[in-house]
């Protein structure tokens, strides 16, 4: 028979650390704190296999599993000595949620359930402390209120604030037992006006709405987006956790806190966290008070001068800090934990892998690796390659004028300028229309997530560096200050204060989340370095990986970005990047617009110098290194004038008058321009535009190769490729330029003649096509177009609501849809190399800097993949971890 629950507590536990599948990380995590006999909790955990029954069976349980359930409960009875319900001794406890992977804040958690108008009697009797029952009742009302009936929080939050005004308070600690009873009867009230029916008091019919609330949000939106952003498959589904609650508002020596065994943001080796004396976690986590630091030292350094825990609790701390070495060592990683202590005794909530910045996470992986706790492979998987994308972020120059606006806690690093946004829906549209946005929030919520993610950085008025807003932030590599303190936020106004200085939505600010500072307008930034710990995992990495990687690259500029990011090699030069620049592009049009032969051949010879040049710059950076040259590719109709002034220049070019260029251009109209005369099809047609590509590539080899003594061998692609006869025909045009060229300059260079693989014809046809190419490589941004359909440019109306729907796991031109277009890069590589079996295979598309389009790239076989500069350290960390998976 199937087990749908799992008990752990009292030095023992029914699950284990590698059963994550099934009881979720926190369940896991717990089962395998009680058995190493921390002081953990005695609990339960419904696994994840009962939402997927949940889902399955239209929102219903296993028939079995009410009867586990009891059975585990009576368990923890006896583990406290106390009684679920009882009137005179109740048991309290917490319902959380507990993914495979941690989602935090994304589901839904209840504390202090098993509390109604008797049990509180009980709890206060046994506590001695009537103020700490009432306030952890009217805690349970309002949060199971909002949690499991639908009634949203502010009302309390609403309450609360009324009768700290009528009596003259300022926090909620300076209300007493009398004040939360009165206000536990309001908030009850108020549930049952909004719904129509009393606050339910029988324990059991409490504990199962929350069970459904859990259950149920694993689908609720922030969950599904979070899912969407972090690739998480939704048919993994959560596992729910019930455990005894241990109290952190009993009191000044009661507390609770967050706390990370190394620091998340920079991998400092020191322990990161705040604390809350007489207090719940929820409080910490929901930004809800600002909390204290951890040990003294941050403390100093952050200017506090309330005490810190290693200062007010000094031997809890110490069984802290013994609980944090052993959780590293035994799980070999950075550890997120969180803890409660209940007049004076630690107990253990949750350990989890910590998430980090990717400073922090090559940090880690390379100190660990000094320390002897894990080794040199272990290090590379621990570092997610998209998440190097964050050390390529700007950080705020040092001489730069700065206006500074206020100051908050330096929650996730890195520095963003943008508009001023206050509302989550309106940073998504403002993104999406291309303008940098900062979201500012006095506090952000799991609702905020869409929000944070389209934002370039958020800065929150409460909360610490373990709240929602930094965790997530820190996450998503996003810029974040928070706990902004002196900053007052009028959301609905549109403006907010500080220090009588007012801003409004749509004015620009800079936030700098190493330092925490807010700047009046922007700042200039500077471009980071990447050595140090980048540079060292990066040489471990490539110590592994068999997939080569290069870039994608038109000016020595980019080459030379690229070449610093370790791109080993040009996977794609699209030459005519190059034809736009001043006079170029009055060249290329006189070209384009020349009635004959004579007259195209006299722009060309203006434009083979130019070209020459350009290639000459890039051979001598790329020192011998592969480069891929594309020739003239797109339709003519982008080269075109639009401007009255742009014709008058290319008539005067061409000595001819304008409206004669008007007509001309008006023959070359096309109605679908990217399925028409482009690629190939201009070389066949108009050959002498290839011939002088050919010739600028070949004499800039020759001349290269003299001035340096480096051996250059270009790769000429051929794009847009149908049939083997294109392929052939234009071959031997670059064959015979390449004749003339080497027969004049009385020297040779190597070379290859390839070919992209765009279209679904060109896929199917490889075996043909491969007789007349040394190379192929995979246009996949055009392949992916021309096999489902769909036009790039104009996707954006539609594919996002493609990819909300499931349709399409991700969008397509982010990451390779590996059934459709995947598998004619697979029949594509497998028919070429039956004709030639040392074909060179790449790609050159976007998707060469996806992570998991390169671990595809690499089980399909290929040599290479190519990407932008800015990609290639992605690139190659994936390429390492493809590799190490086998």
């Amino acid at each position: 028979m199937t087990k749908w629950v799992y008990s752990f507590g009292d030095g023992a536990a029914e699950g284990r650390a590698d059963m994550k599948n099934l009881l979720g990380g926190k369940g896991a995590n717990l089962a395998e704190m009680a058995s190493l006999g921390l002081p953990v909790p005695p609990g339960l955990t419904i696994t994840t296999e009962v939402c997927t029954y949940y889902y399955d069976n239209g929102h219903s349980y296993p028939a079995e599993l009410e009867g586990e359930l009891d059975a585990a409960i009576a368990q923890i009875e006896a583990s406290v000595g106390a009684k679920f319900g009882d009137a005179s001794n109740p048991l309290l406890v917490s319902v959380r949620s507990g993914a495979r992977v941690s989602m935090p804040g994304m589901m839904d958690t209840v504390l202090n359930l098993g509390l109604n108008d008797e049990t509180v009697q009980g709890l206060a009797a046994n506590s001695e402390n009537p103020r700490f029952a009432w306030d952890s009742y009217r805690r349970f009302i309002q949060m199971y209120s909002d949690v499991v009936l639908g009634v949203d929080h502010y009302h309390f939050e609403e309450l609360i604030d009324i009768h700290k005004e009528e009596k003259g308070v300022d926090l909620d600690t300076d209300l007493d037992a009398d004040d939360w009873k009165e206000l536990a009867a309001a908030f009850k009230a108020k549930t049952e006006e909004e719904l129509g029916k009393p606050f339910p008091q029988d324990v059991k019919e409490q504990l199962w709405g929350a069970i459904n609330a859990v259950f149920g949000s694993w689908r609720i939106e922030r969950a599904k987006v979070y899912r969407k952003l972090n690739n998480i498959p939704e048919e993994w589904g959560t596992a729910v956790n019930v455990q005894a609650m241990v109290f952190g508002n009993m009191g000044e020596t009661s507390a609770t806190g967050v706390a990370f065994t190394r620091d998340p943001s920079d991998g400092t080796n020191e322990y990161y966290g705040e604390y809350l004396i007489n207090a719940q976690g929820e409080d910490v986590v929901a930004g809800i008070r600002t909390p204290q630091n951890l040990t003294k030292k941050a403390r100093v350094d952050a200017g506090n001068d309330k005490p810190s825990m290693e200062e007010s609790m000094p031997e809890v701390y110490g069984q802290l800090a013994d609980v944090f070495e052993k959780l590293e060592k035994h799980y070999r990683d950075m550890q997120d934990i969180e803890f409660t202590v209940q007049r004076g005794k630690l107990w253990m909530l949750q350990t989890r892998s910590g998430k980090r910045t990717a400073k922090a996470a090559l940090k880690i992986a390379v100190e660990m690796v000094e320390e002897g706790l894990i080794d040199e492979k272990t290090a590379v998987m621990r570092v997610e390659p998209a998440s190097l994308d964050q050390l390529l972020h700007p950080t705020l120059d040092p001489d730069a004028p700065r206006d500074i606006y206020t100051r908050g806690l330096p929650a996730s690093p890195g520095a963003a300028s943008g508009k001023v946004v206050f509302d989550s829906d309106e940073a998504e549209a403002m993104a999406k229309n291309g303008e940098d946005v900062i979201l500012c929030r006095v506090e952000t919520s799991p609702e905020d997530i869409h929000g944070m993610h389209a934002a370039r950085g958020i800065l929150t008025a409460r909360g610490g560096m373990t709240s929602h807003a930094a965790v997530v932030a820190r996450g998503m590599g996003r810029a974040c200050v928070s706990g902004a303190g002196q900053l007052r936020i009028d959301g609905k106004a549109g403006v907010m204060t500080c220090m009588g200085r007012e801003i409004k939505a749509g004015d620009i600010i800079t936030i700098d989340g190493g330092s925490g500072e807010v700047m009046v307008g922007e700042v200039k930034t500077l471009q980071p370095e990447l050595s140090g710990d980048f540079a060292k995992l990066m040489t471990w990495a490539d110590a592994h990986r068999t997939l080569k990687v290069r870039t994608n690259a038109d000016t020595p500029n980019d080459t030379s970005t690229a070449r610093e990011f370790g791109a080993e090699g040009i996977g794609l030069c699209r030459t005519e990047h190059m034809f736009f620049e001043g006079e170029r592009i009055v060249a290329v049009r006189q070209m384009i617009l020349a009635e004959d032969l004579r007259g195209r051949k006299e722009a060309l010879a203006k434009l083979l110098p130019m070209q020459r040049g350009d290639f000459v710059e890039i051979f001598k950076i790329m020192h011998g290194l592969p480069v891929t040259i594309r020739l003239l590719d797109p339709p003519l109709h982008e080269f075109m004038p639009r401007e009255e002034n742009e014709f008058a220049d290319v008539a005067d070019a061409m000595g001819v008058d304008a409206a004669v260029l008007k007509r001309r251009a008006s023959d070359l109209h096309e109605f679908n321009p990217m399925l028409g005369h482009r690629g190939c099809r201009l070389g066949i047609t108009y050959p002498e535009i290839y011939e002088m590509q050919a010739r600028a590539i070949f004499e800039a080899a020759i001349e290269v190769e003299g001035d340096t003594g480096e051996t250059v061998v270009p790769e000429i692609m051929i794009p847009l490729v149908a049939t083997e006869k294109e392929l052939a025909m234009l071959r031997e045009r670059v064959e015979a330029v390449a004749g003339e060229v080497f027969a004049e300059k009385g020297k040779s260079v190597d070379y290859l003649v390839g070919t992209m693989i765009e279209l679904p014809r060109a896929a199917l046809q490889a075996a043909k096509i491969a007789s007349s190419a040394d190379f192929f490589s995979f246009g996949t941004n055009d392949l992916t177009q021309t096999a489902i359909g769909i036009s790039r440019d104009d996707a954006g109306r539609f594919l996002d609501e493609y990819v909300k729907k499931d349709i399409f796991a991700q969008d397509p031109f982010v990451s390779i849809d590996q059934d459709g277009v995947g598998e004619l890069v697979k029949l594509g590589a497998e028919r070429g190399r039956s004709t030639k079996e040392n074909l060179k295979l790449g790609i050159c598309g976007e998707h060469g800097g996806d992570p998991a389009s390169v671990e595809f790239c690499h089980g399909v076989g290929l040599d290479y993949v190519s990407c932008s500069p800015f990609r290639v350290p992605i690139a190659r960390l994936a390429a390492a971890q493809a590799a190490l998976k086998g």
